[in-house]
């Protein structure tokens, strides 16, 4: 089962934008963060979640898309996200998130995934700009964005071929995610 939710579990750009998500299943992925494991216990992070057209709109202005697609500017209006998680960084309880975001964002993707949404990680945005136009305090920093809905778009992963590590679209709209073999990254020689 685990599996199966990591192998759904891709970045998804494209969503169906009139699929709403709501508060009470917002509250649900953010509580997958809360108890996720974190450095020294410390619970840094806090979440900010948006699931209106104002709220979506003002954190949506703020991000940079899928660097790999150049030709690409992002999702367009019918295609862009329902909802928003941002992850900030409580800078009065810790300084340094260590790979605390990245667990919590996980496990907020995994709990999505088996939901029936898809998500993105996004970490390419004006911090400064978007903390200033969610009015956020001043010890209040935002580290990640994950975007949230039913996905619009089909991802396929793939043998990685030449060391081709970027994704790319193929002339249908279909995403593929080029992986390393497992020999490829498995060091065996301490295994027996």
């Amino acid at each position: 089962m685990i599996r199966e939710l990591i192998t759904k579990n891709r970045s998804y750009r494209r969503y169906k934008e009139e699929e709403k998500i709501s508060k009470q299943e917002l509250e649900i992925l953010i509580d997958a963060a809360r108890i996720s494991s974190c450095g020294n216990n410390m619970q840094a992070l806090k979440y900010l979640p948006s699931n209106t057209k104002s709220g979506n709109e003002i954190i949506f202005s703020h991000l940079k898309w899928a660097a790999a697609l150049s030709d690409w500017n992002g999702p367009t209006n019918g295609e862009r996200p329902a909802a928003y998680i941002v992850i900030l960084l409580d800078t009065s309880i810790k300084s340094n998130p260590l790979w605390d975001h990245g667990i919590a964002a996980t496990n907020i993707l995994l709990t999505a995934t088996e939901m029936g949404y898809g998500g993105c990680m996004l970490a390419s945005f004006n911090q400064q700009k978007l903390k200033e136009s969610l009015n956020l305090e001043e010890h209040l920093e935002p580290i990640m964005v994950i975007s949230l809905g039913i996905p619009a778009e089909t991802i396929v992963l793939e043998e990685m071929k030449d060391n081709q590590f970027h994704y790319y679209r193929d002339e249908k709209g279909v995403h593929h995610v080029p992986k390393r073999h497992l020999h490829e990254i498995l060091l065996e020689d301490y295994m027996e």
